[in-house]
């Protein structure tokens, strides 16, 4: 989070920069009793996601203790998760509830953008991942094509990445 307030986004220049954003988007879309139902983020397989660190996952234990509260990852894939994000694959066998992982359809996981979005306007988008350029916002107009056009993939996409493995 950057020093002030918390209200002001921070700057993607880095990929600290990234980590900070996306830390940011949480954060927004949890704060204040937490106006936002639902928290999208998108990535092919979010290996440079700081979904491990512990503060997020305490934020998120708090945010999905509320009624309707879901959390959703589409992604192209998720094969690097347990090894990347081990805390985090731990701590989803107890949210399986409320985390809905999705597999993009093969013809649109190639094309899929990096970004956070909630129902309230918090939108966090990597727009050069080579570079780590992008930029984190507050903003209904910015984040509400993004929305409509995550939720179009998301009609198409699967359940994946179950919380528990069976094994025979």
């Amino acid at each position: 989070m950057s020093e002030d307030d918390g209200n002001t986004p921070p700057v993607i220049d880095s990929r600290s920069g990234f980590a900070a954003a996306v830390s940011w988007g949480f954060a927004r879309a949890m704060r204040e009793g937490g106006r936002s139902r639902r928290i999208v983020c998108v990535d092919r397989n979010f290996v440079d996601w700081p979904l491990d660190a512990p503060e997020l996952l305490a934020l998120l234990t708090s945010w999905l203790k509320g009624s309707q509260r879901q959390l959703v990852l589409l992604g192209a894939n998720f094969e690097e998760m347990p090894r990347r994000h081990p805390r985090f694959v731990g701590w989803r066998r107890h949210f399986a509830h409320a985390v809905s992982p999705y597999a993009a359809p093969e013809d649109l996981a190639a094309q899929l953008p990096t970004l956070l979005l909630d129902d309230d306007g918090t939108l966090v988008r990597l727009t050069d991942p080579v570079h780590w350029r992008g930029r984190a916002s507050a903003d209904e107009r910015s984040a509400l094509p993004w929305r409509e056009q995550i939720d179009a993939v998301l009609q198409r996409s699967e359940a994946a990445f179950p919380a528990q493995s069976l094994g025979l």
